[in-house]
């Protein structure tokens, strides 16, 4: 999908639903709205550097983060806004209700990290603002995002292309699945048994991949899956929370590591991505992270465009 430029007449586009609790709160449109936004911003900073002046948002931090905080904090005060920040358990000492409610009163919207998908459903529930999914159980919008403009960069529309995705079928997988198979883009996911990516939205990614003309499959075999495809993502084997399970998941996903031999098997010039942070030597290697088609930065960087564009939508005209 080529950018487009927005005249500065034309108003910010907005996210109807006012939230982006899970992917699928942004309609097809949106999505291709929140791109074309993306580059614009990446390409045009100055433009809207005060276009959220006098908004303050609140970012709840249950797990750590570098990207996620630092992008987020970067976006919020690059838009002319301003942001508190807040790190630990957010129902520790009162329900998650009473901490929406008091948010909704102090600032124009909630950006959450967290554990477990239903907090960020009660925040958007009671808290009356917007409420962005910075990291849940089940989803990671914000990363995919940054994904598809990464691949938009390199491919153009990526409309046809094949994503491979090996490894855990986690919430960066689905967020990849439902994104990529709406646009168009072809995902194959490989993972071990008994970590495939939740049946029910898998299945909601192959609907709208055969909507979008694209094919979404699921092997358990990782040389199936990138063979040909014009990028191989991958992500950490043990995500937090789950480190008492690191020793067991390294043995059972080892055959699962993207390294030079399965990317050998990608496309000629295919991309190696992964969400960041590598545990090099495990999922991938150091090779494969330092190699020429690697855009692990490129994404990481696009963190920061992508959520300017979210907010602007969310929070701006």
């Amino acid at each position: 999908m080529p950018a487009r430029t927005l005249p500065a007449s034309e108003p910010l586009p907005h996210i109807w639903s006012g939230q982006c609790r899970r992917d699928q709160d942004l309609t097809t449109g949106e999505l291709r709205r929140l791109l074309a936004l993306a580059a614009d911003v990446k390409r045009t900073p100055q433009r809207y550097q005060s276009a959220l002046a006098g908004r303050y948002l609140t970012l709840l931090f249950e797990k750590p983060s570098l990207r996620t905080r630092l992008t987020f904090e970067l976006a919020v005060k690059q838009l002319g806004a301003d942001c508190v920040v807040s790190i630990g358990p957010i129902a520790e000492r009162e329900p998650v209700m009473d901490v929406a409610r008091n948010l909704a009163r102090w600032t124009h919207a909630i950006v959450a990290r967290v554990f477990l998908q239903q907090t960020v459903d009660d925040l958007a529930h009671f808290g009356a603002v917007p409420v962005v999914n910075a990291l849940s159980d089940l989803y990671h919008p914000c990363q995919s995002f940054a994904d598809l403009q990464t691949l938009t960069e390199r491919f153009g529309d990526p409309a046809g292309r094949t994503l491979a995705y090996v490894g855990d079928g986690n919430n960066v997988a689905h967020s990849l699945l439902l994104n990529c198979a709406r646009l168009g883009v072809h995902v194959r996911v490989a993972t071990p048994e008994g970590f495939e990516p939740n049946q029910n939205i898998f299945e909601e990614a192959r609907i709208e991949g055969e909507r979008a003309g694209a094919r979404v499959v699921h092997t358990y075999d990782p040389a199936e899956a990138v063979t040909g495809a014009d990028a191989v993502y991958t992500d950490v084997w043990a995500s937090m929370g789950q480190e008492q399970e690191a020793a067991r998941r390294q043995a059972i996903f080892a055959p699962y590591q993207v390294n030079e031999a399965l990317m050998a098997r990608a496309a000629a010039g295919a991309l190696f991505m992964h969400c960041l942070p590598a545990k090099r030597g495990q999922e991938t290697t150091h090779e494969v992270m330092e190699s020429a088609g690697s855009v692990v930065y490129d994404q990481a960087e696009n963190r920061l465009h992508a959520q300017k564009a979210l907010l602007l939508m969310l929070l701006g005209g």
